[in-house]
């Protein structure tokens, strides 16, 4: 299944449906008042989360959704049906934004909950809404308004409770593919995940714990550069972030250095999350050499430092415990 996290949609509610002007017309009544009902009210456009959905994918394909317009009123001061609302199925982590201003409309995180974004119009009015001693036969109503439009951005934000972020090839698919049942592409290249892998890690109480490893990041991740933004807006809600450092790579402590300096930059937060450093691939080293880049990374951050080998499983328990010491 294709994973699709942003989506730019038209939606509009049902327009009101018209009053009507009718006169009561029955034997022996030559003169019947006025009797023509109301409108029926247009039908509104309501989003709701659901957990069995994992993707905007839907939205690719359909841009316009409407609700059903109100029915008009009818004779005998029979008042037209309501419009259908529209109900649209969104994943949990939906934030519903206005395409031209940028303000949230709502954000579900919840199965079921439900928002209404645009309202139906209000149903018009018959001519025996305006019977009155002074008006004993109006001959005019008044017709339905139109329902609400929006311009809107769906915005989908993974709801993990602990993001694994680092530059291209840290070893973050690995690491998830060790400690869940996830089985995301793994191989010895940048850039080998294109969207976000989600794992659940069992806590020693039974109870599972989201993952979620995102795509590698590059310098400049925060101002978009490769994809940057897609990227860091899924952790935005995660309670720890694991810090993921290739102590194989050529300059581990600037490689560590980027990454924070992205997380700085595009705030909301990133910052201030708890966060685990972690040195992977420590089956590459020797001893001594790793035990310098340790060194050098718990000075710099000021934290202490993990060393992990997802290959060989090795660190993957301590790190674990650190985890569930943290949530």
């Amino acid at each position: 299944m294709q994973f699709i996290d942003q989506a730019q949609i038209i939606i509009r509610a049902g327009r009101g449906g018209d009053g009507i002007v009718s006169f009561r017309r029955e034997k022996f009544v030559p003169a019947g008042g006025p009797s023509g009902g109301n409108g029926g009210k247009g039908g509104s456009v309501i989003f709701e989360a659901d957990s069995n959905l994992q993707t905007l994918l839907d939205f690719k394909f359909q841009r316009e959704i409407f609700a059903k317009d109100g029915v008009k009123g009818g004779p005998n001061k029979r008042s037209g049906a309501t419009g259908e609302d529209k109900i649209i199925k969104v994943p949990c982590g939906t934030e519903i934004r206005d395409n031209q201003t940028n303000i949230i409309f709502g954000d579900l995180t919840k199965h079921k909950q439900k928002i209404v974004i645009a309202f139906g119009g209000r149903g018009g009015l018959g001519n025996s809404h305006f019977l009155s001693n002074q008006n004993r036969a109006p001959e005019f109503f008044i017709e339905g308004k139109e329902g609400e439009s929006w311009n809107i951005k769906l915005e989908l934000k993974l709801l993990a409770e602990v993001g694994i972020v680092g530059l291209p090839n840290a070893g973050k698919s690995s690491l998830i593919s060790a400690i869940s049942s996830a089985r995301p592409k793994i191989a010895n290249y940048p850039f080998t995940t294109l969207v976000p892998n989600l794992g659940v890690v069992r806590k020693i109480d039974g109870n599972g714990c989201l993952f979620a490893d995102i795509p590698g990041l590059i310098s400049g991740a925060a101002e978009g550069i490769g994809l940057g933004h897609d990227f860091l807006r899924h952790i935005q809600r995660t309670k720890i972030l694991i810090h993921l450092i290739d102590s194989a790579a050529e300059n581990p402590i600037n490689d560590f250095l980027i990454i924070e300096e992205e997380l700085k930059k595009y705030g909301n937060g990133l910052l201030d999350k708890t966060r685990i450093i972690v040195l992977s691939k420590k089956e590459l080293l020797e001893s001594n050499n790793l035990n310098v880049i340790t060194k050098k990374l718990e000075n710099l951050s000021k934290k202490k430092v993990l060393v992990i080998s997802s290959s060989l499983r090795e660190g993957l328990s301590q790190l674990l415990s650190e985890v569930w010491a943290e949530i």
